[in-house]
């Protein structure tokens, strides 16, 4: 998919709304407007990729700094030490619904495993 087309990269604009919960320079959180958990915030990267089975070396330090700022977002909502669940959803088959990489951040009830 463009990234002109990106509902993600237009949220990350600012030319669609979201409940912004966090940003950086890297990278904006808000609340999923469908919630799967008590607390489901999504973490998007400003630069448009994919998926995860697209990226590229270039990506790591992106990639790295989504999972650090999701620790960071849950430590400060008060939800770490409860526990979370952290997911990227790759391609079709993996319940990618919208092809601009990002993070799940999942709390506020107890989790199974395996999930799906």
């Amino acid at each position: 998919m463009s990234s002109d087309n990106c509902l993600f990269c237009k949220i990350v604009a600012g030319d669609i709304p979201s409940d912004q919960v966090y940003q950086d320079d890297v990278c904006i959180a808000f609340n999923d407007i469908s919630p799967q958990a008590p607390t489901h915030i999504l973490l998007v990267p400003r630069e448009h990729v994919d998926s995860l089975d697209t990226a590229q070396g270039q990506d790591k330090k992106n990639l790295g700094h989504l999972l650090l700022a999701a620790a960071e977002i849950a430590r400060e909502k008060g939800f770490a030490e409860d526990g979370y669940r952290v997911v990227i959803n790759t391609n079709s088959d993996g319940g990618q619904t919208v092809f601009h990489l990002h993070v799940h951040l999942l709390a506020g009830r107890p989790f199974i495993f395996p999930p799906g």
